[in-house]
């Protein structure tokens, strides 16, 4: 869709603004994106301790035939332990489709 030139400005801009506009009946939604560095601030800002990002995905979700991968118990295993390594590392967050934000409320 990106040599679509709508679709492509679309996610110029939310790639610049984070805005996300779907154009031509095509895209997810419309909606703010955040940058994962903004989200740990808004939850320190709302009162929240010990704030951590995870990658839910990490970079699992780009391999081919993962579900083959996933049921074997051996790969699996070294699959998600694979993954953990890198879960909270700032360096990679950006490779997981998606992130998880998490703090602590004060007692």
């Amino acid at each position: 869709r990106f040599t679509h030139p709508p679709t492509r400005a679309s996610a110029t801009e939310a790639a610049a603004t984070g805005l996300l506009n779907p154009v031509d009946g095509m895209g997810f939604t419309t909606a703010y994106l955040h940058h994962p560095t903004e989200v740990p601030a808004e939850f320190t800002e709302a009162g929240l301790t010990g704030v951590t990002q995870y990658s839910v995905e990490g970079a699992l979700w780009l391999l081919t035939g993962l579900d083959d991968r996933l049921n074997d118990p051996h790969r699996r295993t070294a699959l998600l332990d694979a993954i953990r390594l890198g879960e909270s590392d700032p360096s990679l967050l950006g490779v997981s489709g998606h992130l998880l934000t998490a703090g602590r409320r004060p007692a």
